[in-house]
């Protein structure tokens, strides 16, 4: 059809979705560039396409020395040699992940499996690669010979642009981004994750197939247009696409019998099969209503997953030796680093007088995934260490982050996840005091289960600056108001995000916890939020749009056991 048919069996291409209009792409501002990806202005013309991509792949900053056509002209025979292509071995890095036709014709299968023995031989550094083999599949569909495709993959490979990350090359950056989906999901697809939660053992080993959901088992028309916009606005662009469709099985299977015995099964397959319940157009205008984080706020994230992973030492994939009939064999075994979370909340170690075992990892099930790799460890009791706020904070100070249980007399239960050491209450003197990130959150365990989202609590004193007043009046006789975060700017970081973790400035954190000598307050979600007396006898809450009407606990109410957990490595 066009000089970029090289490779594609048109016989496998729904060629009713190619248009032969002639076209051509002018525009060089990127927010029109992003929009006609947005549009699929070029996914109807196969040769468009591939000079757009030739274009936007030459314009990524590289390093100095990035292999390219000649130097794969140079080594392929001395690496491929007279092997047959189709049986090529895949390198370690790849991880045996599955190497898509994407309607490619028996010369383009194998070519597959040459770039990438030859992209192993320039890159030494790559350890871990999963989605390489579909990257290369797919570009293969748009270059004139195997060269052009090695040499537009090594571009990618080689970025050097800090702040543009396109694909993920070792085990701790794939690792890492698999937690941050899943902070993701906890955040943004909250009816999913609690699906997940319930049928599946190991939730983090479901959101580790993110990847494998869109380099794998998405069409290819599904990829192409996927890539299309990811070439143009990064890495950001597949956790969108990864959440819309998560959002769509769960639309799609809620309240259905699992097909499979694993979860994990039926998500590829529902991917596999997307084109019977959703339109490459409308998974991504599903993709793009989700309000996410700005791409500096996601970077933060992924460096806070990665420092948890690095301090428990995981970096690289595990190799272990297997002693069968007398012979080793060497095998490659995936760490999974959410642990099971019967695993982290041990039966037989796990001991509160508020919560039971099973209740406890339904909370562990909500918490960022760099804490879900701790153990819950027992800090302060009312029953053992009395009711006084000044030991509750000498208890619970030099902890980050912390666990709230609370069971009043009426046999309510309730929490907060805490995100920030108690300890910052003393920036602010004798005043009430406020700190804390978007991360923390408010909970019901009895009478019903229910997570609420998070609000900024706003001292009625705060002057609309957000400016801490020269005076404040006594916490007891104020009203608690509150107001929904803003959306987030680009250019701002995201409360979410922990201020002091950084090392930001303070004035990035948002108000979420306050403490004095004489109450905390915890702020929640929709319009929820508990006020604690210091005698820790007495609370009550504020809440207003409360989720269907169901408040998180009595206004009013007596405590009967509190108990504060940390978390231990």
């Amino acid at each position: 059809m066009d000089e970029y048919d090289r490779f594609v069996d048109w016989d496998k291409m729904d060629v009713t979705v190619q248009s032969q209009d002639i076209k051509e792409l002018t525009c060089t501002e990127f927010q029109e560039l992003k929009q006609l990806a947005r549009q699929g202005y070029w996914a109807k013309n196969h040769s468009l396409r591939a000079k757009v991509y030739h274009k936007l792949i030459s314009n990524i900053p590289c390093r100095t020395v990035t292999p390219d056509a000649n130097v794969y002209r140079d080594i392929v025979v001395k690496i491929v040699g007279k092997r047959n292509s189709s049986s090529l071995p895949l390198p370690e890095f790849v991880d045996d992940s599955l190497v898509p036709t994407y309607c490619l014709n028996a010369e383009g299968i194998g070519a597959v499996r040459k770039i990438i023995l030859c992209i192993a031989n320039q890159f030494p550094d790559i350890s871990f690669c999963p989605a390489l083999p579909s990257v290369i599949a797919l570009l293969l569909h748009y270059s004139k010979d195997e060269a052009e495709c090695f040499e537009q993959v090594c571009r990618i490979l080689a970025c050097n642009d800090p702040s543009k990350r396109l694909i993920d090359q070792t085990f701790l950056a794939f690792e890492s981004s698999c937690m941050t989906f899943g902070d993701l999901v906890n955040k943004y697809c909250q009816a999913a994750h609690k699906l997940m939660v319930a049928v599946s053992e190991d939730v983090l080993e479901v959101y580790s197939d993110w990847q494998r959901w869109l380099f794998g088992e998405l069409p290819m028309v599904y990829i192409a247009r996927v890539f299309d916009v990811f070439l143009v606005e990064g890495y950001k662009v597949l956790y969108r696409v990864a959440l819309a469709i998560l959002k769509f099985f769960h639309k799609v299977r809620a309240g259905q019998p699992m097909e499979s015995d694993s979860v994990q099964q039926d998500i590829r397959a529902f991917v596999r099969d997307i084109a019977k319940s959703v339109s490459p157009e409308r998974l991504l205008e599903k993709a793009f209503a989700i309000r996410l984080f700005s791409r500096k706020e996601i970077q933060l994230l992924q460096m806070a997953n990665e420092k948890a992973l690095q301090q428990k030492g995981i970096t690289v994939k595990q190799k272990s030796l297997l002693v069968s009939l007398g012979h080793c064999l060497s095998i490659f075994c995936t760490v999974f680093l959410r642990q099971n979370v019967h695993l982290a909340v041990h039966a037989e170690n796990f001991k509160s007088e508020i919560v039971s075992v099973k209740e406890m990892r339904d909370i562990w099930s909500w918490i960022p995934e760099r804490f879900a790799l701790c153990q819950p460890l027992l800090l302060f009791t009312t029953l053992e260490h009395g009711c006084s706020l000044s030991r509750f904070y000498s208890h619970s100070e030099g902890h980050e982050p912390t666990l709230l249980l609370i069971k009043t007399t009426a046999k309510e239960v309730c929490g907060a996840y805490l995100s920030t050491d108690w300890s910052e209450r003393r920036r602010g003197g004798n005043k009430l005091s406020f700190f804390g990130t978007g991360e923390c959150f408010v909970f019901r365990l009895q009478p019903e289960v229910e997570r609420y989202e998070w609000v900024i609590i706003k001292h009625p004193e705060l002057a609309a600056s957000g400016s801490e007043p020269e005076n404040h009046t006594s916490p007891a006789s104020n009203t608690l108001s509150f107001r929904s975060t803003p959306s987030d700017p680009s250019d701002r970081l995201s409360p979410f995000l922990s201020a002091r973790h950084f090392n930001l400035p303070s004035k990035t954190a948002s108000m979420f916890m306050a403490g004095s000598s004489e109450c905390i307050i915890i702020g929640g979600g929709d319009g929820q939020a508990l006020y604690l007396d210091a005698d820790l006898n007495h609370g009550r809450t504020s809440h207003c749009n409360t989720f269907n009407n169901q408040p998180l606990c009595s206004e009013s109410f007596q405590i009967s056991v509190l108990e504060v957990w940390g978390f231990r490595d």
